[in-house]
């Protein structure tokens, strides 16, 4: 357990409450006791497990007794974990601070810590005063809240340790594989390979992905007038307002059955016998088609290959309600509706806003469009595609299959296309055995995980250089014959970047 930072007194700073350091403690045990059942969620409150009011009430009574402190004196202090935790590389922030550890500062923290421990690095670092506690907090992926601007250093103690504990209870990368020549010695030596996709493979079908700043579903999805765009997913809402999701149906529905390379390299994995599982996030139902077997594949998040109604539980193929989708109409039951027209009566009912933030004026326009409709339209059950929305728990496939099958057999991971920024598949490369290797493939790096090789640029590019180097013909029509650059990145002993063409 780590040792209370504020037991390390930085010149003239009193030590940290100790009821400020049993929080940190408590709220910890629940970050790292985050289960894999777990519903989808896009940004893990470490508050709410316990309910954020009695967090409040609880450290309101302590604080009543701790007169020495001013921590509690405003609520924006009592929440010491909305702002701060960030899965994110410092210089991913928006709005950045001024005063934070560069990512090759950050590598190079990080990197020390496991290797001298947490009392020595504290030594060498608070205690000699070489760098202050908010600015190493930064190196640890945590940004410094706006409710401590201006305090003294020794306040950011707890958040500091919060980071510590959580790099330390990250799988540690394995030092014994850095190049791209290890990369393909364990594809090629690999039997038992886990898979983990994201929307990072299907885009250069032009299916865009979520969170690319301008060419992300997200960042396209303003116009909603919704506070969060993520709310179009957010299965509270879609019962309230179905018609929120349908009006951008048409953009994430798959529009071809045509798959890419990596996804035929995922294919080629399990024609060579070698693939274990392929965990994908994907809602485009690609890697069916690219022939991975049902049986090898897990669709944590669904797909739109079929539909079922909210109402009665009827479920059809998703061609079924294509045209609705298409047309951004909000598409009904036809079992309901058949039901219903056999009933001369019944009553109607009513929807609750349950004071959520969506556009008011869009949802007012959908109860309004249903008031005007026949009655047997009005109260058929709505069509739901058997994708997971925030909120939802995943497949029970999803647990079942890593802890009963997988983790025991896996010998290899590669993470591809993804930023495992979705619990509890985010959690997937922490729970399998540490001393299983881990590779990333990725447009841009993942932070907040340590990968023993990390692979940026296209998927589709990086796949193909590995095979080519592993000596195994990947067959694709949009494989390019232009040669592949590899170069490593600087201050880097494991990251490389890939590109078509020279250097």
């Amino acid at each position: 357990m780590l040792r209370p930072i504020g037991q390390h007194s930085v010149k003239d700073a009193p030590a940290v409450p100790g009821f400020v350091l049993e929080k940190v403690t408590a709220i910890m045990e629940v970050f790292h006791g985050s289960p894999l059942k777990a519903p989808a969620v896009e940004i893990v409150d470490l508050s709410s497990e316990h309910g954020v009011d009695d967090d409040k009430r609880e450290i309101e009574r302590d604080d009543a007794s701790s007169p020495e402190t001013d921590i509690g004196e405003d609520d924006d202090h009592l929440s010491l974990y909305e702002d701060m935790l960030d899965m994110q590389a410092p210089s991913d922030w928006e709005d950045e601070p001024t005063d934070l550890c560069s990512v090759e500062e950050s590598f190079v923290f990080r990197k020390r810590l496991r290797l001298v421990g947490e009392d020595q690095f504290i030594t060498e670092t608070i205690e000699a005063g070489t760098i202050t506690a908010k600015k190493l907090c930064t190196a640890f992926g945590i940004r410094p809240p706006p409710f401590l601007e201006g305090q003294p250093d020794y306040k950011y103690f707890p958040l500091l340790g919060l980071g510590i504990t959580r790099e330390l209870s990250k799988r540690a990368k394995l030092p014994q594989y850095n190049t791209i020549e290890d990369a393909v010695r364990l594809l090629q030596k690999s039997k038992n390979i886990v898979v983990l996709t994201g929307a990072g493979i299907s885009t250069s079908l032009g299916i865009p992905d979520f969170r690319s700043k301008e060419t992300g579903l997200y960042s396209q999805l303003e116009h909603l007038g919704l506070s969060d765009p993520q709310e179009v997913f957010n299965i509270t809402i879609f019962r309230e307002d179905p018609s929120i999701f349908y009006s951008v149906a048409k953009d994430i529905l798959p529009s071809t059955r045509k798959f890419s390379p990596t996804h035929a390299f995922i294919k080629l994995l399990q024609d060579k016998d070698k693939l274990l599982t392929n965990f994908t996030q994907n809602i485009d139902n690609l890697e069916s088609y690219a022939g991975i077997l049902p049986e090898k594949l897990i669709q944590c998040h669904g797909s739109f290959a079929t539909a079922t109604c909210v109402e009665c539980g009827y479920r059809v193929r998703c061609e079924e309600i294509y045209k609705d989708l298409k047309a951004g109409r909000v598409a009904r039951c036809d079992r309901c509706i058949r039901s219903l027209r056999v009933k001369p009566f019944g009553i109607k009912r009513k929807r609750s806003t349950n004071g959520l933030s969506t556009s008011k004026k869009k949802r007012q326009s959908y109860e309004d469009s249903t008031d005007d409709e026949d009655y047997d339209v009005a109260v058929a059950g709505v069509m739901k595609p058997d994708i997971t929305f925030f909120g939802e728990d995943l497949p029970a496939t999803f647990h079942d299959r890593l802890t009963k099958h997988d983790k025991d057999l896996v010998d290899l991971v590669l993470v591809i296309g993804t930023s495992l920024k979705v619990a509890p598949v985010s959690e997937v490369s922490g729970f399998l055995p540490p001393e299983t290797p881990q590779i990333y493939i990725s447009r841009e790096p993942c932070q907040h995980v340590d990968f023993d090789i990390d692979m940026l640029g296209e998927c589709d590019t990086i796949v193909t250089e590995l095979c080519r180097r592993a000596g195994w013909d990947l067959k694709h029509e949009m494989i390019k014959e232009d040669g592949i650059s590899v170069q490593l990145h600087e201050g880097y002993e494991s990251r490389y970047s890939f590109r078509v063409g020279t250097a």
